[in-house]
């Protein structure tokens, strides 16, 4: 097997060095402080952009992101010239003896040593040489562990534009559902009215008074639902954006049906390119192939230079040192053996995860499509309802009010049409959720 050599082992840290020196330079995204919601009406677009500048998630990620370009500079540090400094001085007192050659008598010296003594100061130097790409490659697994940090910015930044879209949606879906319920409680207020006229005069019963005032009810009930599903739509809306959950947030409505036309083989290309969990999987892959290259590597010895230089005693008399180290440790315990076992069992996990997440993404994207092609099938036949309930409350009424017709018919008319004007909001609504949930699906904010 072919092995790096010296000159490349040197080029490639110096370039892996001034790419991590540059990014290290650059600063940090500041964090924005919420932005005020002027008193305008909103867009879609205006509200993701809100979102993506303030949510506390996307300022987490990018901070998680820093703290992975630093770890790159970690692992390139071995590779870069190693220097220290030490200055050491001690003071003891011992006892010797001392025997005379002459007299042969036994005497107890004192030996004292000063600091100045010991004194020693100097600088190290050391470099390492050649260690069979094992830096290199630790510094490669660091580099796609940060580009997955990337990826997990753009993933927070498509999840939080598609909770902005739903909770826009969900606003207008409340809106839309006031007004149906405002028009359901003035034909019933109508009807009660019409009821109360004819028990007045003695054409209908009194049990038609009772039967439109519990219809008055009703509709008033509903109306209170959807007026409280309002609020808690509006206050989703600003938590997504990082607003003041308070803010009273107008939006424009595009709660409009356009039909659109899907290419399925296209959209599962696309979403394959533009999934940001796709992407990190394959990243995660080189990672794991690096970090296997590494622990292979860690069989091999290390070669590495080094030099001191400095002076010891008061008058710091010169001295040097140049030496050589090889390096290969010959028995851990198996220790490298298990963590080579590791990074290739850690290897084959990542490549499986790819395919998992690519048959996840072809399922939520089939499942997109399926919600969407659904609503707008949904759309159309609810438009047809809604036109067939209205001309029957309208005969209906016509039948009541000139009472050939009963409180009940026209109660169950009033009640038809106000379902299926529902049905034609919900069908709005979720044609809109599904078209945001598609665009996630496809990778897309």
């Amino acid at each position: 097997m072919k092995r790096p050599g010296l000159a490349f082992t040197f080029v490639c840290a110096a370039a892996c060095f001034h790419l991590a020196a540059a990014s290290a330079q650059t600063p940090p995204a500041p964090t924005p402080s919420p932005p005020a919601v002027v008193a305008k009406v909103l867009t879609l677009d205006e509200c993701i952009a809100i979102a993506l500048e303030a949510q506390p998630r996307i300022q987490a990620t990018l901070g998680d992101y820093a703290a992975a370009r630093y770890r790159v500079n970690q692992a390139l540090a071995p590779l870069l010239p190693q220097l220290a400094g030490s200055v050491t001085a001690t003071r003891s007192e011992s006892v010797s003896l001392s025997t005379s050659p002459t007299t042969g008598v036994t005497t107890v010296v004192p030996v004292s040593r000063q600091l100045a003594d010991t004194f020693l100061a100097q600088v190290q130097l050391s470099q390492l040489l050649f260690d069979f790409g094992k830096n290199l490659a630790a510094s490669e697994a660091a580099r796609k562990l940060a580009e997955v940090a990337v990826e997990d910015v753009e993933l927070q930044r498509q999840l939080i534009s598609l909770t902005v879209k739903e909770a826009y949606t969900n606003i207008l879906f409340a809106q839309r559902l006031i007004r149906v319920q405002e028009q359901a409680l003035q034909r019933a207020e109508l009807n009660l009215r019409s009821a109360k006229g004819f028990f007045e005069v003695g054409i209908r019963p009194k049990s038609d008074v009772a039967r439109a005032e519990v219809d008055v009810a009703n509709a008033r009930v509903d109306l209170i639902r959807a007026r409280n599903a309002l609020r808690t739509a509006r206050v989703a809306l600003n938590i997504a954006m990082a607003i003041d959950v308070d803010s009273p947030t107008q939006i424009q409505d595009n709660l409009v049906f356009q039909a659109v036309t899907m290419d399925r083989t296209q959209l599962r290309s696309e979403a394959l390119r533009q999934r940001p969990e796709y992407r990190q999987v394959k990243l995660r892959v080189e990672a794991a192939e690096a970090t296997e290259r590494q622990t292979f590597r860690n069989f091999f010895p290390d070669i590495s230079g080094s030099g001191t230089y400095g002076g010891s005693q008061p008058q710091l008399n010169e001295q040097w040192t140049l030496g050589l180290t090889f390096s290969w440790p010959l028995f851990d315990g198996g220790a490298r053996i298990a963590k080579y076992q590791e990074a290739k069992a850690n290897l084959e996990a990542a490549k499986a995860r790819v395919k998992s997440i690519e048959l996840d993404i072809v399922q939520t994207l089939e499942q997109a499509q399926i919600a969407v092609e659904e609503a707008q099938e949904r759309i159309q036949a609810a438009q047809a309802l809604v036109a067939s309930a209205q001309e029957n409350f309208r005969l209906a009424q016509g039948r009541f009010d000139a009472g050939v017709g009963t409180i009940l018919d026209l109660t169950d008319a009033q009640l038809a049409l106000t379902q299926a004007q529902n049905t034609e909001t919900q069908g709005l609504a979720d044609y809109r959720i599904g078209l945001a949930r598609l665009d996630r699906a496809i990778g897309r904010r």
